[in-house]
């Protein structure tokens, strides 16, 4: 039986890791599992991070309440499956993932741990720490998971650029919208996002 790993220093950072491990990592740094690969997260996001979750937190939370599906904000486990290797046992995930925010339609998707298997969509804020993760790693990872939906929020420029999933299975640029722009959800037609509201100081 693996033991409980109390200090983030007692980890191989060239080692793979899958789920089970992750769930022996009882540290206080939070952490997420790429592939199998340790990925450490920025420190605790800053106060413009935070104002800008919870405000897409409750315009998004608005409009599902007529709508099936649940909405998370982090910290919350996504665990996706890796098309070559991964079934649903803990033993044989290798990529576990905390959104920023994200939306689950499937019921079926979600456990006591979280959720398995790719959201509907996903919106990551980004951190000085964390752009190359988000930009590039995470890009290809929710593409290749198949979440429908993908919105990066730049908070310094004040943008949002928002991704789809088209019917190869690739991320297109739907469009990148600035600070006082108004935009519809894709795959939420009705639900319309006012970035003025979103970046309200």
């Amino acid at each position: 039986m693996n033991k409980i790993i109390k200090n983030i220093t007692e980890l191989d950072f060239n080692g793979t890791y899958t789920y089970a491990d992750y769930l022996l990592w009882w540290f206080d740094q939070r952490v997420e599992l790429i592939k199998g690969k340790i990925f450490q997260m920025s420190p605790a996001p800053n106060r413009k991070h935070q104002l800008l979750s919870g405000n897409l937190y409750y315009v998004i939370r608005t409009h599902l309440k007529i709508k099936p599906c649940q909405l998370f904000s982090a910290p919350f486990d996504v665990r996706l499956l890796d098309k070559t290797k991964s079934q649903a046992k803990n033993e044989e995930i290798y990529t576990v993932v905390q959104p920023d925010l994200c939306v689950i339609c499937d019921s079926s998707k979600l456990d006591e741990q979280g959720c398995i298997g790719a959201p509907d969509l996903i919106v990551e804020i980004l951190s000085p720490g964390n752009s190359k993760k988000d930009l590039k790693i995470k890009y290809l990872l929710y593409e290749e998971a198949g979440v429908r939906e993908y919105w990066i929020v730049f908070p310094s420029e004040q943008v949002l650029q928002q991704f789809i999933l088209n019917e190869q299975g690739k991320f297109e640029l739907r469009n990148s919208y600035a600070e006082d722009e108004k935009f519809c959800s894709y795959i939420f037609p009705e639900l319309e996002v006012d970035l003025s509201e979103v970046f309200k100081e």
